[in-house]
């Protein structure tokens, strides 16, 4: 799990830069995400500075090399007989990732098949920057529910990837990347006026009743809350329609909407693939060239 939190003082609605009071909420919030079954123990990091919310998270799951961890779980659950089947036919949904050195331009080209969703080219592109790899072209093609991408990598030095090793590492990192978006479970909407302990009750609303949260998007726009849950039930199965009425009963029947997740939609069918390479050259592009992730020559 990673997070990021933006918190003001509650009085002034200011930053709060008394070194002693943030040392001590680092302090409270080690020990509550450490819990008892942490032998690591948690990161807890403040900072004053302002940074990229999202890329910042798939920095610090990276950090804490998540892609690991992903892969491990995956010949695990491979290895169990009662769950063969399931994982097999949610391994097809999975993203593809390959690898391939391009001797003739010196180039590594990195290809990609998976299900579109948004923000899934800035996912992948923002990986590959902080791996400390240059992208010099790139073709995206998002046709139906299918996107694949073409990227021509190379090292900051200006070499190809040099082992299998480094390729694969390449692989499980994307795909890791692609998967933390991916969020299982019933999404739920959630806006009203915000108040002190708003997400506090919320939260403890969903814990009471057995669910848990698997990705959350909180938001405060003026006075309004506008926050996005995913939530399962404890074991990670589906949520019970009376469970949700009951908790849209204690939160306010107007205030917590069901919505369906776009992201667990299985695929209608798929199609061919054709070439929008001018398009990719246009808007996309010039977004990623302000963030400073790609580079093109010609």
């Amino acid at each position: 799990m990673a997070s990021v939190v933006y918190i003001t003082d509650e009085c002034s609605g200011s930053p709060i830069d008394d070194p002693q009071r943030l040392s001590r909420i680092k302090e409270l919030l080690s020990n509550i995400l450490r819990g008892d079954r942490d032998k690591r123990g948690a990161k807890t990091v403040v900072s004053m500075g302002v940074t990229h919310t999202e890329r910042r998270l798939h920095q610090m799951m990276f950090d804490d090399r998540d892609y690991e961890k992903i892969e491990m779980g995956r010949r695990d659950l491979v290895r169990e007989d009662n769950y063969r089947m399931k994982n097999l036919e949610r391994d097809k949904s999975r993203a593809s990732v390959t690898v391939e050195n391009c001797k003739e331009k010196g180039y590594s080209v990195v290809n990609v098949r998976c299900k579109d969703r948004p923000k899934l080219l800035f996912d992948t592109v923002c990986t590959l920057t902080d791996m400390q790899y240059v992208v010099f072209h790139a073709n995206v093609i998002a046709e139906g529910p299918l996107a694949y991408q073409e990227y021509y990598i190379r090292h900051m030095d200006g070499c190809p990837l040099s082992s299998d090793a480094e390729k694969q590492r390449v692989i499980d990192c994307l795909e890791a990347a692609i998967e933390r978006r991916t969020s299982e479970g019933l999404r739920l909407e959630l806006c009203s006026d915000d108040r002190i302990g708003l997400l506090s009750d919320v939260t403890r609303i969903f814990r009471e009743n057995g669910l848990s949260v698997s990705r959350a998007e909180v938001t405060t726009r003026g006075s309004k809350a506008v926050n996005v849950f995913y939530v399962t039930d404890a074991s990670g199965n589906p949520v019970e329609s009376q469970t949700i009425e009951a908790i849209r009963s204690a939160i306010g029947q107007t205030i917590l909407q069901v919505k369906d997740d776009i992201y667990s939609k299985p695929p209608s069918q798929e199609s061919g693939k054709f070439s929008l390479g001018n398009l990719f050259r246009s808007r996309s592009e010039r977004f990623l060239y302000n963030l400073g992730l790609i580079k093109s020559y010609s």
